[in-house]
C-alpha cells in the first residue's frame, strides 16, 4: 500500500497543489515560479525517495516570501497526511552531507511535536532570489504542519548555494530513513505520535 498525501491551498497570496508518494522513486514535477526553490525541492524529492508533484503560484511581484512559506506549509500537511497513524515507521533520521567546502548535519524525529532548530549563521548574499532566511521560512512551515522535530546544523562553510543544497539533501536523506517501514506498531512507548 502506497502512502500518499494530496493538499490544495488557495489564499489571496498563493494557489498551491501538492501530491506526494512516500513510497516512490524520488521523481518530481515541480513548478513554484521560484527557480531556486524548484531546484531545492527537486533535491529533497530525489534524496528522500519521495515522489513529489508541486504546483504553486504566488504573489512573487511582491516578493517570494508567501510562496516559499505556503509551499512549506502544504508539503508539511501532505507528509503528515501520507504518514497516517505512523505505524511501523523508523521515526528517526540522520544525515551528514558535504557539499564541496560545506558540511551540514541534520537530525529529525517524526514525533508529532513540531520544532525547528536552524543553526545556520546568517550568510550574506542571495542565490537568485533565495537566501538562507527563505530556507528557514520554508522549513518552519514544513515542520509546523508535519509534526516533525528538525535540527539542522551548519558545521562549516560559507557558499550560500552549497549551504542550501546541503540543507535540502540532508533533510531528504534523513526523511528517507525516518519514514521507512521497519515494524508494525507505533514507535513510541506512549503508543501515539500525535
Amino acid at each position: 500500500m502506497e502512502r500518499r498525501g494530496e493538499i490544495e491551498r488557495k489564499t489571496k497570496e498563493t494557489d498551491i497543489s501538492i501530491e506526494i508518494n512516500l513510497d516512490g522513486e524520488g521523481e518530481s514535477d515541480i513548478s513554484t515560479g521560484i527557480g531556486f526553490l524548484d531546484h531545492m525541492l527537486t533535491l529533497l524529492s530525489r534524496f528522500s525517495g519521495i515522489d513529489m508533484k508541486i504546483k504553486a503560484k504566488g504573489d512573487t511581484y511582491v516578493d517570494t516570501h508567501h510562496t516559499v512559506e505556503d509551499t512549506g506549509i502544504c508539503l508539511g500537511e501532505a507528509i503528515k497526511k501520507a504518514l497516517g497513524e505512523k505505524k511501523g515507521i523508523k521515526r528517526f533520521g540522520f544525515a551528514s552531507v558535504p557539499m564541496d567546502e560545506v558540511l551540514v548535519n541534520t537530525s529529525l524525529d517524526i514525533s508529532g511535536r513540531p520544532l525547528l532548530v536552524f543553526n545556520i549563521p546568517g550568510v550574506k548574499g542571495r542565490e537568485g532570489s533565495f537566501e538562507t532566511e527563505d530556507a528557514k521560512e520554508f522549513l518552519k512551515g514544513l515542520t509546523t504542519h508535519s509534526g516533525i522535530t528538525l535540527h539542522i546544523n551548519l558545521i562549516y562553510g560559507d557558499n550560500l548555494h552549497h549551504i542550501n543544497e546541503a540543507i535540502f539533501k540532508s533533510i531528504g536523506l534523513a526523511l528517507k530513513e525516518a519514514v521507512k517501514i521497519e515494524g508494525k506498531g507505533i514507535p513510541s512507548t506512549k503508543g501515539s505520535l500525535d
